[in-house]
């Protein structure tokens, strides 16, 4: 963490922390008629997690440093109508030992509830992504083919590209029709471990 704070031009863990609660800040207003959504860090073989969590379900899970941090946190605040807050929920620490247990290669499918509203489109594309057998890819024909519209593969992509719930919803699990990885916001040095992780092969220690 010390080291992604320096690399981002901050002073300090702490400092990095701080932009992270100014981001997120939002006024109490409306708090009771939509409730929160609550944020917070995760450490994690691959770098550090942004979570975020209604009262019983997780809304988001995106690598601390993505570029795209920001514009998955305005969704999220569009999508559910409410105030972010800063903090740990139930949820979120079932969330953190369910992260645990995989990547400990101890967990192949997670039980923790999940919230993902989005376009129809979006949403049939998501849950298709859940049913992505542990261990293997699909293509994006295929994922496209699984939704019923085998046309639709630059728009499967795009919808599979602005997943909110990285890991557990495995957009990781989609490549091309060739074998090779394709895309991933994470970086391909993070969707070629979470693979090899799957596969039982030996972990990368470094990117």
């Amino acid at each position: 963490m010390q080291e992604l704070a320096l690399e981002q031009g901050f002073a300090s863990e702490s400092d990095l922390r701080a932009a992270f609660e100014r981001l997120v800040a939002s006024p109490l207003r409306g708090v009771a008629e939509h409730g929160t959504v609550s944020l917070a860090w995760l450490e994690s073989p691959i770098g550090p997690l942004v979570a975020a969590s209604t009262s019983d379900a997780v809304c988001l899970l995106e690598f601390a440093e993505r570029d795209a941090l920001e514009s998955q946190i305005a969704a999220v605040r569009s999508c559910f109508r409410c105030a972010l807050t800063v903090g740990r929920t139930p949820v979120i620490e079932r969330l953190e030992r369910e992260l645990e247990e995989y990547f400990a290669g101890k967990r192949r499918r997670f039980e923790v509830p999940l919230a993902y509203p989005g376009t129809p489109f979006q949403e049939r594309v998501w849950s298709a992504l859940l049913e992505i057998p542990y261990g293997e890819t699909w293509s994006y024909r295929e994922l496209a083919r699984r939704i019923g519209d085998e046309r639709a593969i630059r728009a499967v992509g795009r919808a599979n590209g602005q997943n909110r719930i990285a890991i557990v919803i495995p957009c990781h699990r989609v490549v091309n029709a060739d074998g090779g990885l394709g895309g991933y916001g994470g970086g391909l040095w993070r969707k070629r471990f979470l693979l090899d992780l799957e596969r039982g092969d030996a972990l990368p220690l470094a990117h």
